[in-house]
């Protein structure tokens, strides 16, 4: 009867299950507790791998030093570097000898490839009731860098006697009122003896402070050369070479001032030499001096063939031209404006521009504002009426987003600078 009384007892059966249950449902918090601290740690280690992974191969990062002086395959530099970094960004409880790490940075064609891959094994606390004394974490960071591409710049330089007008109005203005004809060109005056005429307008100009367009075009030259050095990643990922229309008009074929080459020291220096085409006396040849036909042509073949900018036997080429944008030269029958006994002056003839475009030469363009000379005839007669067409055909010229004009008064250095920039700047179509 006792018995049978003390199994009918429901009273007690709360505590009962309580006790049967407290167990697993201990167990299940703690491994709340436990998986939630792992992945806790596992989201800092992630943080820590696309660190290491971005950085290695970052801009300024040695492996993309390295990749541009080497060929396809691993980056020692950037294993070392994706490693460092790894380490910094650790926080917590963890330690280095805690975590596995394997890093892989590597380069294909001009593509950087970093892996960053992490294992680590962390201790339980309540978990080890069920005999579970760890929970393993891990996960990989990958990041991708295309490597600046080498480049190579052919720099034009129109040195014509129309680049020995004034180069701003007031030195036009100055050059006007010394002269008993009110020239605004400082024709350069050399006999075929090479004798230097000293009452040449050239010699006049430099008499009275008169800064030429053909000395602005030099000087800014020259500051392209530093714009480089401060922007290239490596000392061989440009090379630059210059080249003016010619040093005398008695053979006014292309000049070469410098050869491509990484030394833009040099390149600077060489350029010194820049000064504008010499004619043996006013009126020579009728001042037809100024032939972009020809000019571009000789370019074309110097350029070459377009390469990838994946390294430097196979960098992309780009001619950079400067000029006032008026052609004369001898072309009686396909000039594309009014000619005088075969003189043809006109704006730059755009189909000498396409051969280069179609080798995939890209073409940047720097227009100087060709300045109207409203006190002169022969201004007046032959170039004025073309004045508004000067500007469009140079930008047809150019290559897409690659045409800037300027006037010597808002700036030909910075004006290259920024063309510069947007050259190197461009993004590129890899395979």
């Amino acid at each position: 009867m006792t018995m049978r009384r003390l199994l009918a007892d429901r009273s007690g059966n709360f505590g009962l299950l309580t006790a049967l249950l407290a167990v697993p449902l201990i167990g299940s918090a703690g491994m709340a507790i436990d998986f939630g601290h792992a992945m806790s740690l596992r989201t800092q280690l992630y943080a820590a791998a696309d660190a290491a992974a971005v950085g290695s191969i970052s801009q300024q990062s040695s492996a993309v030093t390295q990749a541009m002086t080497s060929g396809d395959g691993p980056l020692s530099t950037g294993l070392a570097d994706a490693r460092s970094i790894f380490l910094a960004q650790m926080q917590g409880e963890l330690k280095a000898s805690d975590v596995s790490l394997d890093v892989q940075v590597n380069k294909v064609a001009n593509q950087l490839n970093s892996q960053v891959s992490f294992s680590a094994s962390i201790p339980t606390t309540f978990m080890q009731i069920f005999g579970r004394n760890s929970i393993q974490i891990d996960g990989t960071a990958n990041a991708v860098f295309q490597t600046a591409a080498f480049m190579n710049f052919y720099i034009l330089l129109d040195n014509t006697p129309s680049m020995g007008v004034g180069a701003t109005p007031t030195d036009v203005a100055t050059m006007e009122k010394k002269t008993s004809d009110t020239c605004a060109f400082a024709c350069h005056v050399v006999s075929d003896a090479g004798v230097e005429d000293p009452n040449s307008y050239y010699n006049l100009a430099k008499k009275n402070n008169v800064t030429l367009r053909i000395d602005v075009v030099r000087q800014a030259t020259q500051q392209l050369t530093q714009t480089a050095k401060v922007q290239r990643v490596t000392d061989n990922q440009f090379a630059m070479g210059v080249y003016t229309f010619g040093k005398r008009a008695q053979d006014a074929n292309l000049t070469t001032i410098s050869d491509p080459i990484t030394d833009l020291d040099k390149v600077a220096n060489y350029t010194n030499a820049v000064d504008l085409m010499s004619i043996p006396f006013q009126g020579y040849n009728n001042d037809q001096q100024t032939s972009f036909d020809n000019a571009l042509t000789q370019m074309k073949t110097i350029i070459g063939n377009q390469g990838d900018g994946n390294s430097q036997t196979q960098p992309q080429k780009i001619l950079f031209f400067v000029s006032d944008g008026v052609g004369d030269s001898y072309k009686p029958s396909t000039c594309t404006k009014a000619t005088t006994g075969g003189r043809c002056q006109e704006p730059i003839d755009t189909s000498f521009c396409k051969p280069l475009k179609d080798k995939g030469i890209k073409i940047a363009v720097l227009y100087t504002t060709y300045l109207p000379l409203p006190n002169n005839s022969w201004y007046n007669s032959w170039i004025k009426p073309f004045q508004s067409q000067i500007p469009t055909k140079m930008a047809e010229c150019a290559s897409p987003g690659l045409y800037f004009e300027v006037t010597p008064t808002d700036g030909i250095a910075q004006a290259m600078n920024a063309l510069f920039l947007k050259v190197i700047r461009m993004p590129r179509i890899t395979s």
